[in-house]
Order: C-alpha cells, then structure tokens, then sequence
C-alpha cells in the first residue's frame, strides 16, 4: 500500500518534531527539513504527497517563495504555509495553498493534510 509523504519545512526544531511525530502517528511518511534549500532538494528527489511549511525561514528564501516555486512546477502539491509573526493575505497564496497562523493545534493540521491529500487522490482518479 502506498504511504502518502509530507514535507515539513520548518526552522524551529520542536515544532518540527512534534509536527513530524503527530503526521508519523496518522500512518504518513514524514520528511523533515530545516530551510527552503533542504526542501528543494528533496521535492527533486522524491515525490511528496503534500508540503507544510513556516513563512519565515533562514537562508533568504521564504515559505512563500517556496510554496510559489511549487504551485509554478508541475509537482502539483498542496502546501499549508503556517506563521506565528506574518499574516499572508489569500490573494499573495499561490493556487492548492492554504494559510493556517500559528499557534495552530495538531489535530487541525493532520485533519487538513488528511483532506489536502484526499483530495489529491480523488484528482489523480479522476
């Protein structure tokens, strides 16, 4: 059986890895990175299933930025962009993109990657 794999893109260790252990618990394929760079090089790597990712990032490269180089791909992968300091308005958010500001509980982000990619199946059998 395929197991669906989510990309977490977050700077702060310990949300990290409580995101990363709570998506691990509800049966997904979790890969972590640390900045924008580390997840571009996975996503042309290996195929992800969906992306959450923190606005602001180390490295001069933004969750935003990374969220738009997605959408402009052919990946076409959903991504949450999560902040606890920027609000992103849904006019900047790249199309199969959603805002959620932090603090954010984990049982509202695993129901919204549980969603984003059932809906991704329901695309891809159709």
């Amino acid at each position: 059986m395929y197991k669906r794999t989510v990309l977490i893109v977050e700077d702060e260790l310990l949300i990290r890895i409580v995101l990363a252990d709570t998506l691990a618990d509800e049966g997904y394929d979790v890969i972590e990175a640390g900045n924008v760079l580390e997840a571009v090089a996975v996503l042309g790597r290996r195929k992800v299933d969906a992306v959450i990712t923190d606005v602001d990032m180390p490295g001069g490269l933004s969750g935003l930025d990374l969220a738009r180089m997605i959408s402009s791909s052919d990946m076409k992968v959903p991504v949450i962009i999560t902040s606890g300091g920027s609000i992103v308005r849904p006019e900047e958010l790249p199309s199969d993109t959603v805002f959620m500001p932090k603090p954010y509980g984990m049982n509202v982000i695993s129901a919204m990657v549980r969603e984003m990619t059932a809906a991704e199946t329901r695309k891809m059998a159709s």
